[in-house]
């Protein structure tokens, strides 16, 4: 049994290659020698999003707090609320992040295959968040 701390592990300010607005990642843990998935909760300011990107095993998303959207390629954007649970598959291009006038949290949980657990693209640019 590991038991890891609240507080043991400093919260970060998310890469502005990664996102756009002001994002906070507070890690909760991480894939290791028994372990493939990582997982952390995520904070977006209202505005605030990720870049397009994928997850080379699909990513699981908890919607913890306030009210977000979340846009797999080529389809629309859904409005996402507390207790919603969202399942990115393998190698989907998606994005996610908050509504442009609410903040939104969400537990981000994805498994590492050979080192990696994502691989980050364009940003999604003010014309495609602006949607409505």
């Amino acid at each position: 049994m590991d038991i890891t701390r609240v507080g043991t592990k400093p919260s970060v300010k998310g890469p502005a290659d990664w996102f756009t607005g002001a994002v906070r990642i507070d890690g909760l843990f991480d894939a290791n020698d028994a372990r493939r998935a990582a997982a952390a909760i995520v904070t977006f300011e209202p505005g605030a999003r990720t870049a397009w990107h994928t997850h080379p095993l699909g990513q699981t998303l908890v919607i913890v707090s306030g009210k977000g959207w979340v846009q797999k390629a080529g389809g629309p954007v859904e409005e996402v609320f507390p207790g919603d649970v969202i399942w990115f598959a393998p190698n989907e291009k998606h994005w996610h992040g908050a509504t442009s006038i609410n903040g939104m949290s969400h537990l981000a949980i994805q498994e590492n295959l050979n080192g990696k657990v994502v691989d980050w693209m364009e940003q999604v640019s003010d014309e495609q968040y602006s949607f409505g």
